[in-house]
């Protein structure tokens, strides 16, 4: 395939890893789940204690589809809402009613702050490209296409599989392998000849459960023990520390 590694490919998340939204998601978050929780204590006076963007964003919501994190975060305060449907408001008290809010929350981020992006990650993936390195990105989030129009790097991906194609296709969420075994299929390649870069838990289970052969984590935030937990191959604190050479040895060294 005319590269002189022994991977074939490589598969970036977004959010945490080539941008730097996973700030942007976590405001959002917050600013959603503290209105809706106050506005709950008000009405039924049973307290809540408010979203913590950085414990409460990793454990929930990063790296799951919007639906499911909201799910999961209402969960974890004992709090059950029905299901709705897509075309529910955002004032309407459903799992769905709230991913409109959300979204309509990050989009207004988005459009106010714009995007900003690991430089690190952007050198290595051209890099990657040069030495004949296919290159993917996935994401959760349906506003992927957006964000990287908005940073100006759609062009640097052979492949995106995104929550908007995910929902198409019936894909399962992280920590289920199926966007990125949909990346690699995209990509004509084997799971086995291809990298995936994570910087959340539920994705590197997801690289590992689809039998990857090689997953990286990124530790943005002293995360690095849960990262290897879930089953990370290596952990890095940014894609600097590292580079083609260096991933094919971590590569190798995984298939031992």
């Amino acid at each position: 395939m005319g590269t002189k590694y022994h991977y074939h490919a490589v598969i970036f998340d977004l959010d945490g890893v080539v941008t730097k939204t996973e700030q942007l998601h976590a405001r959002a978050w917050k600013t959603l789940f503290d209105d809706y929780l106050t506005s709950r204590e008000q009405r039924t006076g049973k307290a809540h204690r408010p979203f913590n963007p950085r414990d409460d964003y990793l454990d929930y919501v990063d790296g799951k589809p919007r639906l499911e994190g909201i799910e999961s975060f209402l969960t974890s305060r004992n709090i059950e809402l029905p299901r709705g449907s897509p075309e529910d408001s955002t004032d309407t008290e459903t799992i769905c009613g709230l991913g409109a809010a959300k979204n309509e929350l990050f989009r207004k981020i988005l459009r106010n702050q714009g995007v900003e992006v690991y430089e690190s990650s952007i050198e290595l993936i051209r890099k990657l490209r040069k030495n004949g390195i296919r290159v993917a990105i996935v994401s959760s989030s349906k506003n992927c296409k957006e964000i990287l129009m908005a940073a100006g790097i759609e062009s640097l991906f052979d492949v995106r599989v995104d929550g908007v194609l995910a929902q198409q296709l019936a894909l399962a969420g992280k920590p289920q392998p199926d966007i990125f075994l949909e990346s690699a299929e995209r990509l004509g390649v084997a799971p086995m000849q291809a990298v995936v870069v994570e910087d959340a838990q539920s994705g590197v289970r997801a690289g590992r459960r689809g039998a990857f052969g090689l997953v990286i984590g990124v530790d943005r935030g002293q995360q690095r023990e849960a990262l290897l937990a879930a089953g990370a191959h290596q952990v890095v604190s940014d894609l600097g520390e590292t580079s083609g050479e260096r991933i094919d040895e971590w590569f190798q060294l995984s298939r031992d």
